[in-house]
């Protein structure tokens, strides 16, 4: 089902890992990437490109971290300048043992050290001279243990602690934080140790509000010593197998809960009944979970929900029509179910829904119709689906005019045309913002249909049938900021029309039909962030010169072509960038450590590696 393409469907482009570094322990788990949810207190945005005149501060930390050698402590400056100079360093990796020792007790707020190389048990001291001042610890994806946690306990004004991927800190570790009452976000993420017993330990920190366990295998019913937590509102057990319907009983009564995500839990239609109490939940994400559509039945006494994730659920038809009675979703993800076109007659009830998944189902043509009354919908996935050319007239209201050309060429009146064109009455999804149709049948003739929906910002074609001809039909949509033609067969001709995209942030064109002469079509798409165009083997270093200029680029991708190690110098000038792809090329890693060391000091991820 759907058209064939190089790209499997799990590698896809992930901007949120580009955007604060690249590391196999951050790689989001799907039901992750459907909320890109963050638990950080306050995440760092270093500026990005160049400055037309730089700010005192900045010149004044440029020159301390030139001289950083010569100064023992910084403990007598105003520590929101000292809090700037130390993220500076921690951005550019400048942080030793004897750098560090400088921070001693200079009440600093944040220490934002997520993934910071060689970061130990023994720089624990420098973070508990923060004292009562130090209000938000990231440490993730460190070496800590649970005698570094021990540093903590003076730190009482401590609201937020990410402790995700630290894979030595156990129930012992636990038991150190039990004092710090003060706390509202806690994550333990992908953690292998901590038990139920050290799930215990959390009982005291009453001021809770969210708290990450995701991929904790072996919490299995310790969510009743939560019971008391009577301030949570977000908690996330994504991925861990071992929650089953009676930890489910044990959260009714958390009543502030507007966030839980469950997915791929073992969580059944009878522990989704004791959650009908929650009525505050607004965030449900049960991906995986092996449900039934009787635990809808549970779900309509949820008046708050407005996202919903029941994506490979097993779900079928048989009793979806409950899905007209959540009439407040806003967000709505039924992908890789066992559910057809004639489901989508029970949702034309959810006219709030703004965001729909139908990845996987299967949809045809005719069950199109009944979203054409969804008029507040933003986002729409219909990827891997039956779909084709004929269903998208639903979305953009040209069924509606066609209906009312046929009225008025047999002589009716406007009145008299109405039955002629009742199911066609709305003028399609005109706040549509975001639409997949990867691995559909949808022909380039089809895409005409698409002209209306001015308000498309997102468009993912990744299908071998599209051509240069569907490229040529969409010039119209000219807030495209994200074009998608991965496995499409684009050729040079074609990258003739990316000219009409001028708010292109992201585009990834990776079907083979590219020469050095059709980037050149690229290089004014001075918005880019994101370009990929791997598997278009004829690319050379003439490219790479081609789109030297894209000084936005934050991520790279030119596998599987004929660059080499000489065309690397043309990259020099994207400062930017922060993933190079370049596998399956005569590239050496050497060589891009190399440029990653002279000129591209932001680079984090890069391949061949």
């Amino acid at each position: 089902m759907g058209g064939a393409c190089s790209r499997k469907r799990d590698q896809q482009v992930n901007e949120d890992n580009l955007n604060r570094g690249v590391s196999g322990r951050y790689t989001k788990s799907g039901s992750s990437k459907w909320l890109g949810t963050s638990f950080s207190r306050a995440s760092m945005d270093p500026s990005q490109g160049k400055q037309s005149c730089p700010s005192l501060m900045d010149l004044c930390i440029c020159k301390i971290r030139e001289d950083l050698n010569k100064y023992s402590t910084f403990s007598m400056l105003p520590r929101d300048i000292s809090q700037q100079i130390f993220d500076d360093l921690v951005c550019s990796q400048r942080l030793t043992d004897s750098v560090l020792e400088a921070f001693r007790d200079c009440a600093l707020q944040d220490l934002n050290l997520g993934e910071y190389p060689g970061f130990n048990d023994s720089w624990m001291d420098i973070v508990s001279s923060q004292g009562s001042s130090l209000l938000s610890v990231d440490l993730s994806g460190s070496d800590v243990t649970d005698s570094g946690l021990i540093f903590l306990k003076d730190c009482k004004n401590l609201q937020a602690l990410n402790f995700n991927y630290c894979d030595q800190i156990s129930d012992k570790g636990l038991e150190q934080i039990t004092g710090l009452s003060n706390l509202t976000t806690l994550s333990f993420k992908r953690n292998n140790l901590i038990t139920a017993q050290g799930i215990s330990s959390l009982s005291g920190l009453i001021n809770l509000v969210k708290l990450d366990l995701e991929r904790c295998p072996k919490i299995q019913g310790g969510l009743i010593h939560l019971k008391g937590l009577a301030k949570l509102e977000s908690l996330n057990v994504n991925c861990c197998n071992c929650i089953t319907d009676a930890d489910m009983k044990a959260l009714s009564g958390l009543t502030s809960l507007n966030s839980l995500q469950i997915a791929s839990s073992k969580v059944t239609d009878n522990g989704v009944s004791f959650l009908r109490d929650l009525n505050k939940l607004a965030l449900l994400n049960m991906e995986g979970c092996p449900v039934s559509a009787a635990c809808l039945e549970s779900l309509t006494a949820l008046d708050a929900l407005l996202f919903l994730n029941l994506s490979r659920c097993n779900l079928t038809d048989d009793g979806c029509e409950k899905f007209s009675k959540l009439q407040s979703l806003k967000v709505l993800n039924l992908g890789f179910n066992e559910i057809s076109g004639a489901i989508l007659v029970h949702l034309k009830g959810l006219t709030n829904l703004e965001s729909l998944n139908l990845d996987s189902c299967r949809i045809n043509d005719e069950g199109m119709v009944h979203l054409a009354g969804l008029s507040r919908l933003k986002c729409l996935e219909l990827s891997d689906t039956e779909v084709g050319s004929s269903g998208l007239r639903h979305l953009s209201g040209r069924a509606r005019a066609r209906m009312t050309e046929r009225a008025s060429e047999k002589g009716l009146s406007k009145d008299n045309s109405k039955s002629q064109r009742s199911d066609c009455h709305t003028s399609g999804l005109l706040n549509l913002e975001s639409l997949n149709l990867s691995f559909t049948v949808v022909t380039d003739g089809g895409l005409k249909k698409l002209s209306g929906l001015s308000s498309l910002k997102s468009l993912n074609l990744d299908a071998r049938q599209i051509t240069d001809a569907g490229l040529a039909v969409l010039t119209n949509l000219t807030g495209l900021t994200h074009l998608d033609l991965f496995g499409a067969r684009i050729t040079d001709s074609g990258t003739n029309y990316l000219k009409s995209f001028k708010n292109l942030r992201s585009l990834e064109i990776c079907g083979g039909g590219l020469t050095d002469a059709g980037v050149k079509n690229i290089k004014d798409l001075t918005s880019l962030t994101l370009l990929n165009l791997s598997q278009n083997h004829h690319l050379t270093d003439k490219s790479l010169e081609s789109i030297s200029g894209l000084t936005q680029l934050v991520s790279l991708n030119v596998s599987n072509s004929r660059v080499t190690s000489a065309g690397l110098q043309h990259l020099k000038t994207l400062k930017n960038l922060k993933s190079l792809t370049l596998e399956s090329c005569k590239v050496t890693a050497a060589d891009i450590k190399k440029l990653q060391s002279s000129d591209l000091p932001n680079l984090v991820s890069f391949r061949p590696e």
